[in-house]
């Protein structure tokens, strides 16, 4: 039989495991929110469309991005010390077809090459890898996530 004290704690374990667990996805946003929110925080949105369309490959939306891949995003350019960072490619159509972790489903950012932020990544680095499209990837312990260089831009996932 479990003390009152135990059930406390036994609940406040479980809260914290589910906004944990939250905070690493989140809840999706509108582009609207994401972009300001990013603006706000120094971070710029590039379309070679000049468009949102989520629909356009041609076009740079974060709608249904996640709220915790947009907290990373923030949190990487804290980190990496860079003065700011653009944003190439989020949840529009076209990136990848893979089931789970993608830009469609709010969990990847494609982010321009900039020297603070390959600097940052290839400094902290814990590992790399090359993904199956040949394209060389690291993961940071600090940022969770895998950093794949396409050459133009990172394919980041945000786990």
């Amino acid at each position: 039989m479990q003390t009152p004290f135990s059930t406390v704690l036994s609940a406040v374990a479980t809260t914290i495991a589910m906004i944990a667990t939250a905070a690493r996805s989140g809840r999706p946003m509108s582009n609207g929110a994401a972009v300001s929110k990013l603006i706000t925080n120094g971070i710029t949105i590039s379309s070679s469309g000049n468009c949102t369309d989520r629909n356009n490959p041609n076009c740079t939306s974060l709608e249904g991005v996640l709220s915790g891949t947009i907290d990373t995003i923030i949190a990487l350019k804290g980190y990496s010390g860079c003065g700011s960072l653009v944003i190439t490619g989020g949840t529009e159509t076209g990136h990848d077809n893979c089931p789970d972790k993608t830009h469609w489903n709010g969990y990847k950012l494609d982010v321009r090459h900039a020297p603070c932020l390959d600097n940052y990544i290839c400094r902290t680095s814990t590992s790399t890898c090359v993904r199956s499209d040949g394209f060389p990837c690291w993961t940071i312990g600090g940022v969770d996530g895998l950093y794949c260089d396409e050459g133009s831009h990172w394919d980041i996932v945000f786990r």
